[in-house]
């Protein structure tokens, strides 16, 4: 289906939980009772959200993401992923994770259908980990990634969030994990939303400083909301998001919903649509709703300018 900009929606990101057993310093306060602008109540149940995405796959719906919080704290997440992943029309199912619990869990993900797994990792030093996570192991994310490559789930996405004086000293190392081609990693720029809104100015880094450190790059084709690069004998392959200081939002192909069952359009506007409750040709008529109003673009982000949503980031999924 397309928006009002003519725009071909195709990308539905579902969070089943505001809940994390971490608290990135990015991304929700350290405490969980200061965390939620507008918290989640109640999260919807397994079969209330299968019914909205069989709604949203009926309406051109073909890439679906489950992202949390952390999805795989949650307990039917494998029935989850197995249930939407059988829709017809269902393309790819992909999932977003801190990687912590996936070392466990990476071949019953496999068996349930899904066919990619991005992981959030902003250091590869155990001692930054733990700081920016407040409570993260490094080490269970590494035997996590290594499990999931076991398991098929590959290439493995590895998200990063550029962080000016915290890990732009670490871009090379990451960019070096790219080598054989079993890791992709996409640097993203830090956006001014929630917890991080009150960063200092240098925290806030363009996503130019990757070319800048790495000039040897090759670029690619793009893949949707990236840019893509590749070393000169690499296998792998190299993203940056620029969110901020280059958006992509007359490329944006993507709604969301959130893990209280309203849909939002675009990622930094106050608009939210209700699903929740919702059934059949209601329910498809509010999905279309929420489709036909996505903005044209997000408001103006940078140092000082901040996302007009009211919710941190583990309420609406990353």
């Amino acid at each position: 289906m397309k928006d009002s900009y003519g725009r071909d929606i195709t990308y539905l990101r579902i969070s089943i939980t505001d809940e994390c057993n971490l608290r990135c310093i990015y991304c929700m306060p350290e405490d969980k009772a200061d965390s939620c602008a507008a918290p989640c109540s109640s999260q919807m149940s397994a079969d209330e959200i299968v019914e909205i995405a069989q709604e949203a796959v009926k309406l051109g719906i073909t890439k679906i993401r489950i992202t949390g919080g952390e999805p795989l704290i949650r307990p039917d997440v494998v029935d989850i992923c197995r249930r939407i992943s059988s829709l017809p029309g269902v393309r790819e199912l992909a999932i977003t994770t801190n990687g912590m619990l996936l070392a466990d869990m990476a071949y019953d993900l496999k068996k349930a259908g899904v066919s990619r797994l991005n992981i959030s990792l902003d250091t590869l030093q155990t001692d930054k980990y733990t700081r920016i996570t407040r409570r993260g192991k490094y080490e269970e994310v590494v035997d996590g990634i290594r499990k999931a490559m076991d398991a098929g789930l590959t290439p493995i996405k590895i998200n990063t969030v550029l962080i000016g004086g915290f890990n732009d000293d670490e871009i090379q190392d990451f960019a070096e994990l790219t080598r054989d081609g079993q890791v992709e990693v996409r640097f993203i720029e830090l956006m001014p939303i929630g917890a991080c809104a009150g960063f200092p100015k240098h925290a806030f880094i363009k996503g130019k400083v990757v070319l800048e450190k790495l000039p040897e790059l090759v670029e690619m084709a793009h893949s949707g909301v990236a840019r893509m690069y590749r070393y000169p004998d690499g296998k792998g392959r190299i993203g940056i998001i620029s969110a901020v200081n280059q958006h992509f939002c007359l490329d944006c192909n993507r709604i969301r919903l959130t893990c209280d069952g309203k849909i939002k359009p675009c990622l930094h506007s106050r608009e939210e649509v209700l699903v929740r409750g919702l059934h059949g040709e209601e329910l498809s008529r509010e999905i279309k709703r929420a489709i036909i109003e996505k903005p044209a673009q997000h408001v103006k982000l940078t140092y000082g300018y901040t996302s007009e949503t009211s919710r941190y980031m583990n309420q609406i999924g990353g």
